[in-house]
């Protein structure tokens, strides 16, 4: 096994006093890309319609690196992943997605599709099926090239006859909604409940908190979310404590999932925020040139050296959210393992577990 990160004496100490009993001891990561290098073809310049600092952590994540990157940062537990392929290009989903469904027959770990808006019901169910996936992964980028960046909306790239088979087979549909104004968005508030109502069947999981990253970003959103009934929210890359209050107030324990969105979360950094965006402050060099990236900002010396984990830092913040909101420690173990326990086994078609 190749050396994938340093793990340093401050992460460490970071995981030890402020993470490694707060975490139950089995975890199931419901938001992680696990991908080769190989089947994504020459590196592209970035689109306007995605940020580009991710590509700064790994450019690639096979699941040997995956299960290493569990076993260096969280010492002492059971992971497990829900795989899906990072953004396709043309001519790649095959392989990408080929690949996961590679990993879930060999390492017995759950799987989604990442799929192509241009594909037909029948096809798209016919990919589901012929690689064991329990549902389906789609991105903003993937919407036809004429929509305005901050006109996409969710069934631009996650089109209603993909969902109406979604529906079908009771599978999961994991989305990074659209948008700059991002969860508070009144377009993505009504697309999200109409989804609702319209396929309940659909496990619903809306990563990233809505992309709600910044206070910001969330508006009335949580008002206007306490009528939902069914959908999920995962808290994947997201540091913002006060959000995570918000939404433990707005749906509850039962219906929030840990996810890390790695292989990104092994960026060693600290995320502020500068009026409506956040910024990422990493060690100086550590990631190249990122004078160009507004949301990357630099620091040395001591500042520097305190840094650890993005994924430690998503993690003490649900922390402190979890305590501020007297969450017990059977509502912390329903985030990180059992409500996706119940989600995935539910779209397997499995009995629910004790």
């Amino acid at each position: 096994m190749k050396n994938l990160f340093e793990i340093k004496d401050v992460d460490r100490r970071f995981y030890a006093e402020r993470l490694r009993d707060f975490l139950p001891p089995r975890i199931i990561d419901i938001h992680t890309h696990c991908y080769r290098l190989s089947d994504r073809g020459p590196r592209e310049s970035t689109s306007k319609r995605t940020v580009s600092w991710p590509s700064r952590v790994a450019m690639d994540n096979p699941i040997e690196d995956l299960s290493e990157t569990y076993r260096l940062m969280l010492p002492g537990k059971q992971v497990t992943p829900l795989i899906f392929a990072t953004i396709p290009k043309a001519g790649t989903f095959d392989a990408v997605n080929g690949y996961c469904a590679q990993v879930s027959r060999e390492h017995g770990v759950p799987a989604l599709l990442f799929t192509n808006p241009k594909w037909s019901a029948a096809e798209t169910e016919e990919k589901l099926l012929a690689g064991g996936f329990l549902g389906a992964k789609s991105y903003l980028s993937l919407a036809p090239d004429h929509i305005p960046a901050d006109e996409i909306r969710i069934t631009d790239f996650f089109p209603p006859h993909q969902l109406e088979v979604l529906d079908r087979r009771g599978l999961v549909m994991m989305l990074h909604v659209p948008r700059s104004g991002r969860l508070a968005d009144p377009m993505n508030l009504a697309e999200l409940l109409y989804i609702e109502r319209t396929y309940p069947n659909i496990k619903l999981i809306v990563a990233h908190v809505g992309r709600a990253y910044c206070d910001h970003d969330v508006g009335n959103a949580f008002d206007v979310l306490a009528e939902s009934k069914r959908m999920y929210f995962d808290i994947c890359a997201n540091t913002n404590r006060s959000v995570f209050e918000g939404l433990i107030r707005c749906v509850g324990p039962k219906r929030i999932l840990f996810g890390s969105d790695m292989p990104i979360l092994r960026m060693r950094m600290r995320r502020i925020t500068e009026g409506d965006h956040y910024v990422n402050l990493v060690p100086r060099g550590l990631y190249g040139d990122v004078s160009d990236d507004p949301n990357m900002g630099e620091v040395d010396g001591a500042e520097a050296d305190r840094l650890t984990f993005f994924l430690y830092e998503e993690l003490d913040a649900f922390r402190r959210a979890a305590e501020a909101c007297r969450l017990a420690p059977e509502d912390v173990e329903d985030v990180f393992h059992n409500n996706a326990r119940r989600i995935l086994d539910e779209a397997a078609g499995k009995e629910e577990r004790a």
